[in-house]
């Protein structure tokens, strides 16, 4: 110990008689001053420290004083071991009983002490890396090696010591030390030195998580910061609400910074302890309900970190007491009506207050109940992504609110069900909101309300046709979710309504792009249909049948579903995923049905199975062969089969109803007889296929049997023949027997016709005797055998194409040209029948036979192509347009070659005056598209524009789905490229082809052209327009933009459309609409990303972003520039010839200036004197709009004349002052005597007319630009 006292006393000696060196005491000295502390310490002797206090004694020195300086610059000399040793000696000799504490503790030393804390970390980390480029070599430019020569000289030492490891357990000892000195010495008198250490101690979980090495080490390290700050929570260190402040405001950045160690110290900190302090303590409490506000300032704004921050707020709301949280709960009310990223934290703080608190709805005047209110009125923000999370959030609350009966009422009365302005109508405008995030998170929050809605009673059922229409979404995500929503409703709700919108709008996505769409339809399919009818025919002792299967089943076989139930029947078959129980479950209801009409005593001739429950039978029989009993096929088909003759003498429409029904129920049976034949017995088959053949050969049958009949014959035959070659000599046979039948039929049909047409024309009045009557109605037995027997002709020829149809073929022809007047024929009156007047359903069945023999005979086809468009263009039989539309398309798929010609004859029908061959056509021409059978060339698509704005709602919501879905895939640039050509066509304007339409296409132009300046046509027309304008990207909008100032604008200042003309006046308007319309302009995202784009909208590359946007401006730049000198031109023109279009371009003119105000006025720079024209002109339009709206207003009023003067003199001044500011606020206001440059100086683009049918008149833009800079006198309203 001597050989250590004599080398401190030596060295402290040393550094008092050079007090300017501020040399740091050397580490040796420190570790024997060390040494001799350690065993005062540890031996509660302080004989050592006396002995060294003599010595400096002896030499005029005090301890303190003399290690103050030394140590204070050691724990500032930089080396992490030097200066830690240091600060623990520092430490040490404060513990140091009856040391003379006062005099040796100093803010500055003891910040020397808190820095070398901080610092250790940091050099932990330089450290590594430099010793780490040390030993990988010595290569090193003049540079390093200068910065070595003055690490030497500040610190020869340290720099000549190969760098040493740091370890944190180092560390350990010094922070423990702290700990106990905080207990001797009170740092109230100290504040600096409080708030230092808080910072210190609060940010060492941060930086330490990297140099721990382990979690024993990190969180024995923890254990130690936490016994630190909560011993700095003592009264003894000052005021603890000023303490507690700090320590939260330091520990709140790893809390809301990321998620990591450090985070869960600060909350465990947070919760575990200071909430226990609060209890004993109103300044802590005070502090700790604070605090969460506090974090909700700091919230960062990504959304990941936001979450993170709300998660952590939450845990320290969770430890306060309950009058506090309630009060968070009041705060977060306020919230919710603030800034954007305020409303978005209420959003999710709501949720989970609400899901965290008990008892949420206990009253009405509830904390819960205000915050339900809140999110209520956030789920109609103006920012979409916090509608979308507001929703959301709802309906998780629902989810969890639902449980309870009592929580039901309460949601149910807040949420307002059933009444005006409730949530069905919020939801209803949600399900068609702009953003898509939004309309998904309105589908999920109705899949949570079914429960509440239909206990409620207040389900309304426009939510379901929304719910439908969203299910063709152009959005997968969008598609799913209505899916889902749409699902969990019929899944709960045994409703008609509910049943029905499902069947019409979930089926039909079995034909969707998306796979994963198409499985989720034969699933949900198979539970919702297969499975209800499955469980409800499967009980057979339970005679009854609900309500709910019975409406499912009569669905199904509706015209718009029935195709996509077996598009879906057959998916599933193929996948053997259908089991024979629905198979069994089916006849069983079908047994039902007829028991139950027995047990009524009705009579059993007039019942008639569960519509549907044949044709789902049908259709699943293909798969499930052996699942059929051949004793109830036959029962039910002798049953059906004396059906018709045992019919008893009742009214009409009974009559027709009830044959329909029994002909389609004949229908699906003979379709399940013949999917199952195999499995008959011979004999069974062979009677069957003699009565198909008896029944065919009558011609008597409803036409919709007829296919069923022949279809099952051909199938019988083709399955219990011995090889391929003899079912077809049974098929050849058989078609050939029907087929002479039927021409025998037809032909006798014809010869009665004629003969009585020839009696007819003999007797004037014709005869009215009981004769007369029964030739009638022995006439009408004969037309509907006739009628049958056409029908079966088309149908053989489908079955059996290579059939002789020789002696067929002229009595077609007859029938259908005996409506073709020929001049000669009138010679001879009586001679020719014209079948179209006496006999219109055998002539539309003629028409439909021929068409199916054309399909089957190529040459024919080539023959009668041209008159099945003749006929199709001027027949007034709407059913027969529509069946030669169908004929059309079909040989447009057979003979695509002879058929493109004649498309735009085919597309007169989209005007047809009857909206199903205008469905029809739609319909049909869009599938050749898709196939590309038909191209969009031509007039194609301008025509097709037209059923946007149809009278059936039907066809517009097809128009949408193909322009908004199928066109904007496949032909993206077919917008853009036909706009401008469109806004001629729909005006019915020739200008842009320079030529006048012949007589024979001004009729066609007019039937595809919405003419007149009515607010109707000109609304329709921006319809189009708008919608075209949808599918374009942005870099189109602006060049559909210069197209339409370019080929439209520039051509009226041009001379080449004629402004005196109607139609060019109406494209004129059009344009000027279209200019100053939303939809043409640009999107832009303003703001931040954290409250819209970044978690709701679809990606989008920063780069690219940010380069588009570079582009964009650039374009609009030189857009609007070239722009305005064609608006100005065309303004004098206008102005020159007093036409009402002059408002029409003042309006557009200042939308453009108001929307592209940084361009114009870049532009305008550089001619004041035309900036003033402008904002004069302005001025002069705005108060002349406005003195005409005065003027209205007091004529409707009916003042006496000397008040309407009085109101025209103050409308007036009103107007002056509203134009005035209306132009400053469009304008910049310019430099007073500004003077204008001369015309060589001014850089004005040139005006460049994109038609080349006439050039300018020479010299004429200088004189244009001339009279824009004549200065005129603004001192008067009116121009003289």
């Amino acid at each position: 110990m001597e050989d250590a006292i004599y080398q401190i006393v030596t060295e402290l000696e040393h550094h008092h008689h050079n007090p300017q060196s501020h040399t740091p005491i050397t580490e040796s000295s420190l570790q024997a001053l060390q040494t001799l502390l350690d065993y005062t310490l540890n031996k509660d002797d302080p004989i050592e420290l006396e002995n060294l206090s003599d010595e400096l004694s002896a030499k005029n020195l005090s301890l303190s004083t003399a290690l103050l300086h030394p140590l204070t610059a050691a724990m500032d000399s930089g080396g992490p071991h030097h200066s830690l040793l240091a600060s623990k000696v520092y430490l040490s000799l404060l513990l140091t009983k009856d040391f003379p504490v006062i005099s040796l503790f100093n803010p500055v030393a003891f910040h020397s002490l808190l820095r070398t804390i901080r610092c250790s970390f940091k050099n932990t980390q330089l450290g590594s890396q430099s010793g780490g480029k040390k030993r990988g070599g010595r290569k090193n430019n003049n540079k390093n090696k200068n910065r070595g020569k003055q690490l030497d000289y500040n610190d020869d030492e340290v720099e000549l010591e190969t760098p040493r490891e740091f370890d944190i357990r180092v560390l350990f000892p010094v922070l423990e030390r702290l700990n106990l000195v905080l207990g001797l010495i009170h740092l109230d008198r100290f504040p600096d030195c409080l708030k230092g250490l808080i910072q210190t101690i609060g940010g060492i979980p941060t930086t330490a998580l990297d140099t721990c090495g382990g979690t024993v080490n990190f969180t024995r390290l923890c254990n130690i910061c936490s016994e630190i700050l909560s011993e700095l929570l003592k009264a003894e260190h000052g005021e603890k609400g000023v303490t507690a402040a700090e320590v939260l405001k330091c520990l709140s950045l790893p809390i809301i910074a990321s998620k990591s160690a450090a985070r869960t110290f600060g909350l465990s900190y947070v919760v575990g302890k200071m909430s226990v302090m609060a209890k004993d303590s109103d300044e802590v409490r005070k502090c700790m309900v604070n605090f969460p506000k506090y974090l909700i300032g700091k919230a960062p704004e990504r959304a990941e970190l936001r979450a993170l921050a709300v998660e952590s707020i939450l845990e320290v709301v969770k430890s306060l007491e309950f009058e506090d949280q309630v009060e968070f709960s009041d705060h977060v009310v306020r919230m919710s009506n603030g800034k954007p990223q305020l409303r978005l934290l209420a959003v999710d703080l709501i949720l989970h207050l609400i899901m965290l608190l008990d008892n949420p709805l206990g009253h009405e005047s509830s904390w819960g109940v205000k915050c339900l209110q809140a999110l209520l009125e956030r789920c109609s923000d103006s920012t979409a992504g916090i509608r979308a999370r507001a929703i959301t959030n709802l309906a998780q609350i629902v989810g969890f609110l639902s449980g309870n009966s009592e929580n039901k009422a309460g949601i149910m009365k807040i949420m307002g069900f059933g009444e005006d302005g409730g949530i069905n109508d919020l939801l209803r405008k949600r399900c068609v909101d702009e953003k898509a995030a939004v309309r998904k998170s309105a589908l999920v929050l109705i899949s949570k309300l079914t429960a509440l809605q239909g206990e409620g009673g207040g389900f309304d059922d426009m939510l379901l046709k929304i719910m439908g229409v969203a299910c063709s979404d152009q959005l997968v995500s969008i598609k799913k979710a209505a899916i889902s929503a749409l699902s969990e409703t019929f899944r709960k709700f045994d409703d008609e309504n509910v049943t029905k919108e499902w069947l019409h709008s979930v089926p039909r996505l079995i034909t969707d792009n998306e796979t994963s769409i198409q499985e989720e339809c034969e699933i949900l399919f198979l539970e919702l249909v297969v499975d209800r009818v499955s469980w409800a025919g499967s009980n057979v002792a339970d005679m009854s049948l609900s309500n709910g299967v019975l409406d499912l089943l009569k669905e199904l076989c509706n015209g718009e579903v029935s195709p996509w139930v077996k598009k879906i029947c057959t998916n599933l078959g193929k996948k053997k995923k259908l089991k024979p129980r629905v198979a069994v479950s089916l006849q069983n209801i079908i047994k039902k049905s007829e028991f139950m009409w027995v047990t009524e005593s009705k009579p059993i001739e007039k019942w008639l199975a569960p519509a549907g429950a044949w044709f789902l039978l049908s259709e699943v029989s293909r798969f499930l062969l052996k699942a059929f009993d051949w004793e109830f096929l036959y029962h039910h088909w002798q049953l059906l089969d004396k059906h018709e003759s045992v019919n008893a003498p009742v009214e009409e429409e009974d009559i027709e109803s009830n044959s329909v029904d029994w002909a389609g129920d004949r229908v699906f049976l003979l379709q399940t007889i013949s999917n199952v034949s195999v499995e008959l017995p011979d004999e069974a088959a062979a009677d069957l296929a003699h009565n198909l053949l008896k029944r065919i050969e009558d011609f008597s049958m409803h036409s919709m049997e007829v296919d069923a009949h022949v279809k099952a014959l051909r199938t019988l035959c083709k399955r219990k023949a011995k090889d391929s070659q003899e079912a077809d000599k049974l098929v050849n046979k058989w078609v050939h027997q029907l087929l002479s039948k039927a021409c025998k039929t037809l032909e006798s049909y014809m010869t009665k016709e004629s003969e009585n047409n020839k009696i007819n024309v003999l007797f004037t009045p014709p005869s009215g005797t009981r004769k007369g009557n029964r030739s009638s109605t022995k006439m009408s037995k004969l037309l509907a055998q006739a009628v049958t027997a056409v029908y079966t002709i088309g149908s053989l020829v489908l079955v059996c194409p290579s059939a002789d149809l020789k002696a067929i073929i002229p009595v077609l022809h007859n029938i259908i040209t005996s409506g073709i007047s020929d001049p000669k024929q009138k010679e001879l009156p009586g001679v020719l029948v014209s079948f179209k007047q006496t006999a219109p359903s055998l002539y539309i069945q003629a028409w439909v036979a021929m068409g199916k023999i054309c399909l089957a005979d190529g040459k024919l086809a080539k023959r009668y192509i041209p008159l099945f468009v003749q006929e199709m263009e001027k027949s007034d039989l709407a059913s027969l347009r529509n069946n030669i539309v169908v004929t059309m398309t079909d040989f447009c798929v057979r003979y695509t070659a002879l058929v493109d010609c004649y498309i735009p004859n085919i597309t007169k029908c989209l005007r047809d005056p009857c909206e199903l061959v205008r469905r029809q056509t739609f319909t049909l021409l869009c599938r050749l598209l898709q196939r590309d059978y038909v191209k969009w060339r031509g007039v194609l698509f301008l025509r097709f524009l037209l059923s946007l704005v149809d009278k059936s709602e039907k066809i517009r919501q097809l128009a949408d789905f193909l322009f908004g879905n199928i066109l904007k895939v496949k032909a993206p640039l077919l917008a853009y490229n036909s706009f401008v050509e469109a806004i001629f066509v729909l005006n019915d304007c020739n200008a842009h082809t320079g030529q006048s339409n012949p007589l024979s296409s001004q009729k066609e132009s007019r039937l595809f052209c919405i003419r007149g300046n009515d607010e109707k046509s000109r609304s329709q027309r921006m319809h189009i327009y708008v919608a075209l304008l949808k599918q374009m990207a942005p870099e189109h909008l602006l060049a559909t933009f210069a197209k339409v100032c370019a080929e439209i604008l520039a051509s009226a200042s041009d001379g080449m459309l004629k402004i005196e003309d109607v139609t060019s006046q109406s494209v004129l308007q059009d344009a000027f609409q279209v200019l100053s319309c939303k939809e043409i302009k640009i999107p832009t995202n303003k703001g931040s990303s954290s409250t819209e784009s970044s978690e709701l909208e679809e990606d989008v590359s920063e780069s690219s972003g940010a380069k588009g946007r570079v582009i964009t401006q650039v374009v609009k730049k030189s857009l609007i520039q070239n722009t305005i000198p064609i608006f100005i031109e065309l303004k004098r023109l206008l102005e020159s010839k007093n036409s009402p279009l002059t408002g029409s371009l003042m309006e557009c003119l200042r939308i453009l200036l108001k929307d592209y105000k940084n361009e114009i006025e870049e532009m305008l720079v550089a001619d004041k004197q035309l900036q003033k024209e402008l904002i004069y002109d302005m001025q002069k339009y705005e108060a002349q709009k406005a003195r005409s709206t005065a003027a209205e207003a007091v004529d409707k009023g009916g003042s006496h004349v000397n008040s309407v003067d009085t109101c025209a003199k103050v409308s007036s001044a009103v107007a002056g002052a509203r134009a005035e500011a209306t132009a400053k606020s469009v304008l910049r206001d310019v430099n007073q005597g500004a003077g204008t440059p001369s015309l060589s100086a001014m850089n004005v683009p040139k005006l460049k007319s994109s038609t080349g049918g006439a050039t300018r008149l020479k010299g004429r833009s200088s004189a244009v630009l001339e009279s824009l800079r004549r200065r005129q006198s603004f001192d008067f309203d009116d121009e003289s």
